[in-house]
């Protein structure tokens, strides 16, 4: 399970990348790079430590057969060996194809109008906040305001390791209901909002695409971005004819990084779609592709009568709504992974 060899192997090659002429040249990968060699080398720490744990705590059984004053203290020495246990437990269940990789996050309302767009703006605040306690660098790649509030689209890179991994659990349909800030009659109001992930394309993995394949449209970004995004030209749609997919992108200055931030999405979810052919990961990818709408949704988030977040793919739940929007969503996370492997 404690593969160390393996892990400094990857440590190696990765610090050979660092002493490269062009490292810096792209600075996005550079910073992937070295925090993924830090994120190896703690992981190298994490293991160490819990050798370490476990000889403690086979000393501390030892010395209670003997004296059973030291019941708390070998107590207190096995429940931090199960906890790091759990932790390292979790991150080798990010072994499935694409999962170290960093990921695209995809967020569209629903049904629900108005109400629909703020709860998808609300989620996309979630998904930034739990991207920055994760350390994860985050890049707004496409945001288009509400007519009258909240977003209409929005997308966002969230670039470290195993991002795709931890947020892939997110896929799916994410329900509220609350009492409608945008009614006059305070009524009790249900909203659904569309969250999909993809694994963003690294170098490791070649995805091609045919210049003759593309479709390309500049246009007047209407997000936010300040007034020269908003004077010029600068917003990039790109259509890729065989497969039918649409990418945009409108949130930088320069048409030609809107244009190089749209072909990356495309590629994550060209290759997203080629995972989905050949390993369908017992077809998590392709269950969660529902209608946002009654009866599809993978999460409900309920701010009235009473307060609840409950997962209904794997029952886990929690009372403490505001919490889970600002971020804190890993026991969700950790729990579908869990049950991601009882089902493997």
């Amino acid at each position: 399970m404690f593969d160390k060899e393996s892990i400094n192997l990857k440590i190696s090659i990765l610090e050979k990348e660092t002493l490269n002429e062009s490292f810096w040249d792209d600075k996005d990968l550079a910073t992937d790079t070295l925090k993924k060699v830090d994120y190896y080398k703690n992981e190298i720490l994490e293991i160490n430590t819990l050798i370490s744990s476990y000889e403690d705590s086979v000393l501390s059984m030892q010395i209670l057969k003997d004296d059973s004053s030291y019941f708390r203290e070998c107590t207190s020495s096995l429940r931090d060996l199960s906890s790091s246990l759990k932790k390292i437990e979790l991150k080798k269940m990010l072994s499935l194809e694409a999962d170290q990789n960093s990921a695209i996050i995809s967020i569209n309302p629903g049904a629900g109008g108005v109400d629909s767009e703020d709860w998808a703006l609300i989620l996309f605040r979630m998904y930034t906040r739990f991207c920055e306690k994760m350390d994860y660098q985050v890049k707004i790649v496409d945001y288009q305001r509400g007519d009258e509030n909240g977003l209409k689209s929005g997308c966002l890179e969230a670039v470290g390791v195993n991002a795709y991994g931890m947020l892939k659990s997110e896929i799916g349909v994410h329900r509220l209901v609350r009492i409608s800030p945008f009614n006059s009659n305070g009524k009790r109001h249900t909203s659904f909002s569309s969250v999909f992930v993809y694994p963003i394309v690294e170098n490791n993995i070649h995805i091609e695409i045919n210049d003759n394949d593309l479709k390309i449209d500049t246009y007047r970004a209407s997000g936010a971005g300040g007034q020269h995004v908003n004077k010029t030209d600068s917003a990039v749609r790109i259509t890729h004819i065989p497969s039918g997919m649409i990418v945009q992108c409108q949130n930088q200055r320069s048409q030609l990084n809107n244009k190089k931030s749209a072909l990356k999405m495309l590629k994550a979810k060209l290759y997203s779609d080629e995972i989905e052919k050949r390993n369908t990961e017992k077809n998590i990818l392709e269950n969660s592709k529902m209608k946002i709408g009654w009866g599809s949704q993978i999460r409900s988030y309920v701010m009235h009568p009473y307060s609840l977040v409950k997962d209904h793919r794997t029952k886990e739940e929690t009372s403490n709504i505001e919490d889970v929007l600002n971020g804190n969503i890993n026991k969700f996370i950790d729990s579908y992974l869990y049950n991601l492997i009882k089902e493997v």
